[in-house]
């Protein structure tokens, strides 16, 4: 164990010390042989091991450690930070003191750093804010962003360092450097610090359990590191150093790499921030890669699509690959193709000679390569393609029969790159301090290597367009070439449709996740808290979300969305939550609605209500009125004493606005003393039996908006918005009150009509599509009597947009305030030039 904190090992079943690390005398002054087998409660202030056994299920659920900061452990005035995780039946508790820092206000640091980052365009830029974020944030005299190659080498795309210090950008590592168990490890422990590399670690006593099994120390925040590692960083002249993962996918993207050359160390509070940072830093890097990956993607559909419709229309298939082989070679990034089928071969670009072809086709066959397979060094495992190297040095091949032997292959041409290694990157193995193994490197000075016979390695993106590819050649085209044109036109028209849908959907959930994040980010508490009130709320939308699309997108159970929710909560205690009444079903949108209302019910219940103590209980009553309403009644009893809250958070707005806003619907929340009752009124275009279904409505057609000119928004100018979404019109509304002006939010357009009659706007900002109705009407209003309009909307390109409003602006969901102002400004009254 590192030695700024200390260890103790307990069995859950009986709460006694099995082990403990060495050092704690250092800390509680009580040698360590004689903690062992005494309970916890007689080491620990009762105070402190109810906070332990509070936070124990935190601990068992998930691999992330809990934590709790800030407490006493005994009677002495120090106060320490915990790491709290379960293994193997047994609960670790690592302590360390906690730090005289300044208070860290973790939303408020992690909303700031994150903007920064939001602002970036490229992401040379984006990397390096990130490498200054956490170097401003930690200390470390140097941090550095670094990522791993498609060889598991890794490279210094970002630095920021103390002046004065020798750069590491551009420099490259070899895989070595980090072994794979490693590896495995940055997966799952997200953060690791070295305070002071020189330290004498404290070894764990004792060393075997009973079974002769030492600690499962993996989730381990004080586990110190490899000697082989500490040699490693002693010869770089590196006194502390922090590693912070950086994830896609749950797989090592690569790391933010702090290096400090005096002893440093950072509270735990502070390093759980910066975790924190690490974590949404990794979804921010991941949304932007695949950004640029849909891009690419969605361009090869199109042409996948043009090209299959085509090739099936004609008569002979093998002849049709032949002719259209330049098309299929526009799909991917390449310089050249090679068709194989029946022994004939056809080639077009940068290729093998047609002897050379069939060779490489030979030993494909004796491999058996019967799915899309990808290399960027063909040599490597084909000696012989060591002749064409400079014309093919990598390929992805596509099968096109279910038996080896016919095949499309890209291909790339070598790509020549100087590699600056950090040192000698072929380390022989010598014997160092720790035996006989590979020697950590010494110099660390820039070693030039040329890299010969690779092409640009083959993308996850580039297999999925080839593995779509192979599906259609052989379904489509060369087992359903029988399906009629007129078939396949309603098929491929259906597909845009589909997508288009698809695309609306996503975008405004993505809208509707930043509105809860940003209208979250005033949440009191430490990190974990934080962290728990927004991923409740995402988690409340992700249970809703599955439920409504467990077999189509279409009505689902009101009754098993409060089944969900209520084990969420209580597990097998679900009894305590009674539910009578039809089991109603809801529309989609009503129902994304109504699981956001009561997941904060729930959450105010679990914390302050019934549902907070043992014996309380919630009955939820459903009904249906005579106008096909439903009608919800909640009411708790057995819990504690009920006040109106002192202050309205946004879990308070969220029960109140969300359904009279989203859904025109009616809420009424009322705090007796014998148990919060709650009535909220859904209205019939919502409500549906479970025989009564309904299909998703087509959307309309949107063209993308270009790019916006800078400027300013004119202050005072006053704005009608339109949004049926609560969370997305709170998260505009302060958005255009930032921007100065004088907003009006409306939930639909008779509201709207309403408003425009009392007050003329200078501008409207509309949401297409209003639940049952779209913004068009009120649009073709507006434009009548010289109000401009900007639209918003979550279509994509494939629907058709009607012919009178093609001129006018529109968002594209999820739009950032930079794209909100540029439009506004573009398109305020006075301009002479509205955006088209």
């Amino acid at each position: 164990m590192q030695s700024f904190g200390f260890l103790l090992a307990i069995p859950m079943d009986s709460w006694v010390i099995e082990r403990c690390s060495r050092n704690v005398e250092d800390f509680l002054a009580v040698p360590a042989a004689t903690l062992i087998g005494k309970p916890l409660d007689t080491i620990f202030a009762l105070e402190a091991v109810h906070t332990i056994r509070s936070h124990l299920q935190s601990a068992m659920i998930g691999e992330a450690p809990a934590r709790v900061f800030n407490i006493a452990l005994t009677a002495a005035e120090a106060r320490y930070d915990l790491a709290i995780h379960a293994v193997a039946n047994r609960l670790v508790i690592e302590c360390e003191r906690s730090r005289p820092e300044q208070a860290v206000n973790a939303a408020v640091l992690v909303t700031s750093m994150l903007g920064r980052l939001e602002a970036t365009e490229s992401m040379h830029a984006f990397f390096r804010v990130a490498a200054r974020s956490v170097r401003a944030l930690t200390g470390f005299d140097r941090v550095m962003v670094y990522r791993f190659d498609h060889d598991e080498s890794g490279e210094v795309i970002a630095e920021a360092a103390t002046q004065g210090l020798e750069p590491f950008l551009g420099l490259h590592y070899p895989a070595s450097d980090i072994p794979q168990q490693a590896r495995r490890l940055y997966e799952r422990n997200v953060l690791r610090i070295i305070p002071d590399v020189g330290a004498a670690p404290s070894p764990i006593e004792p060393t075997l359990d009973r079974a002769g099994q030492p600690l499962d120390l993996s989730m381990s925040v004080l586990r110190s590191v490899s000697p082989i590692h500490l040699e490693y960083l002693a010869n770089m002249g590196v006194a502390a150093s922090m590693s912070i993962s950086i994830l896609r996918d749950g797989k090592l993207w690569g790391l933010f790499a702090c290096h400090h050359y005096s002893p440093h160390h950072i509270g735990f509070d502070l390093r759980t921030t910066v975790e924190l940072f690490a974590r949404i830093f990794s979804f921010q890097l991941e949304a932007r890669e695949r950004e640029t990956e849909i891009a690419y993607e969605a361009r090869a559909q199109k042409l996948h699509q043009r090209l299959v419709t085509t090739m099936a229309a004609e008569a002979a298939v093998i002849e049709s690959l032949v002719d259209h082989l330049d098309d299929i070679a526009d799909l991917l990034l390449c310089d050249g193709i090679g068709l194989c089928i029946d022994g004939r071969a056809t080639l077009k670009g940068l290729t093998p000679t047609t002897e050379q072809f069939l060779g490489l086709v030979k030993h494909l066959s004796a491999a058996e390569i019967a799915e899309v397979y990808s290399s960027y060094a063909i040599a490597a495992d084909y000696p012989e393609a060591e002749a064409f190297g400079d014309r093919a040095a990598g390929m992805l091949v596509v099968p096109l029969s279910r038996a080896p032997g016919d095949y499309l292959i890209f291909f790339r041409k070598e790509t020549l790159r100087g590699v600056n290694w950090a040192g000698d990157p072929a380390k022989p193995v010598t014997t160092g301090p720790m035996g006989s193994r590979l020697t950590p490197r010494k110099s660390f000075e820039i070693w030039k290597e040329t890299v010969r016979g690779q092409s640009a390695p083959w993308l996850a993106v580039e297999r999925r367009i080839a593995e779509s590819l192979r599906v259609s050649l052989l379904e489509v085209i060369l087992r359903l070439s029988h399906v009629t044109a007129k078939e396949r036109t309603l098929a491929q028209n259906r597909q845009e449709l589909l997508i288009a849908e698809l695309n609306h959907r996503i975008r405004n959930i993505l809208s509707l996740i930043r509105g809860v994040v940003h209208q979250s980010k005033n949440a009191q508490g430490s990190v974990s808290e934080f962290t728990a009130v927004v991923g409740g709320r995402i988690q409340a939308l992700a249970r809703a979300h599955d439920l409504i699309t467990a077999e189509t997108w279409g009505p689902a159970s009101l009754k098993s969305l409060i089944e969900a929710e209520g084990a969420a909560y209580l597990g097998g205690r679900g009894d305590r939550i009674v539910v009578s009444g039809p089991d109603v079903h809801l529309e989609p949108q009503g129902f994304t609605t109504v699981a956001l209302v009561l997941h904060e019910m729930m959450t105010n219940s679990a914390k302050y209500g019934a549902l907070s103590v043992a014996v309380g209980r919630v009955e939820i009553r459903l009904a249906l009125d005579t106008q096909g309403r439903l009608d919800i009644h909640w009411q708790e009893f057995d819990g504690p004493r009920v006040a109106p809250p002192t202050r309205r958070g946004f879990g308070s707005t969220v029960i109140q606005r969300s359904i009279p806003h989203d859904l025109n619907g009616e809420a009424e929340v009322t705090y007796a003393l014998s148990g919060l009752q709650a009535r909220f009124l859904v209205p019939d275009t919502y409500v549906r039996t479970p025989s009564a279904t309904a299909a998703p409505l087509g959307r309309p057609h949107v063209k993308a908006e270009p790019n916006e000119p800078d400027g300013a928004l004119i202050p005072a100018m006053k704005v009608l918005l339109v949004e049926d979404n609560m969370i997305i019109a709170l998260d505009t509304e302060e958005l255009l009150i930032e921007m100065g002006a004088a907003v009006t939010v409306c939930s639909g357009a008779s509201a709207a009509l309403e408003e425009i009659s009392r007050q003329r706007p200078d501008l409207a900002l509309l949401d297409v599509n209003l639940g049952v109705e779209t913004s068009f009407q009120l649009a073709h209003h507006l434009r009548k009597i010289g109000v401009p309009v900007v639209f918003a909307t979550g279509y994509g390109e494939q629907i058709a947009f009607p012919t009178e409003f093609v001129d006018v602006p529109r968002l594209r969901k999820p739009y950032s305030s930079d794209d909100l102002r540029k439009a506004l400004v573009r398109n305020a009254p006075g301009r002479s030039d509205p955006l088209p």
